[in-house]
Parts: C-alpha cells; structure tokens; sequence
C-alpha cells in the first residue's frame, strides 16, 4: 500500500508491530489529538488524487471500524 494513512494525512510513522496493541492505540490516540482540519476531506483528495485506490480506502475502512470500540470518545 505504499505509505500508510496516518503518514498520508501528515501524522506520524504508523506504529509497528514490535509496539504491539498498546503502542497502536497510543500512536492512534497522539495521531486523533494533533489531526486538525477535516479528516473526511482529506481522505476524499487521496481518493481524488489516486494516491489512494478505493480496495485501500475498504481496506482501511474495516480496520478502522473493528478498532473504534477502543478508542475513547
């Protein structure tokens, strides 16, 4: 997939697999305090720009809706 999402959306390094669940959800919590503007804007110039396929958009749409029950609100 080339970069990932949070380096596409100008966050940081995607958290590795060595961080474990803990450091994912650390990274993500850092990653959804600094985010600023609108994330579905965003989302949508990638999918315009071709810089993200719409199989990579469903893709990352599914693992962000099994791990938004961890996040808190």
């Amino acid at each position: 997939m080339g970069k990932s999402l949070f380096q596409e959306l100008g966050g940081r390094q995607a958290p590795t697999q060595n961080n474990g669940f803990a450091g994912m959800m650390a990274e993500l919590n850092r990653f959804r305090s600094a985010f600023q503007g609108n994330a579905k804007a965003e989302v949508q110039k990638l999918l315009n720009s071709g810089q993200m396929s719409q199989d990579q958009f469903n893709q990352i749409s599914q693992m962000a809706n099994q791990i938004a029950g961890f996040l808190p609100r």
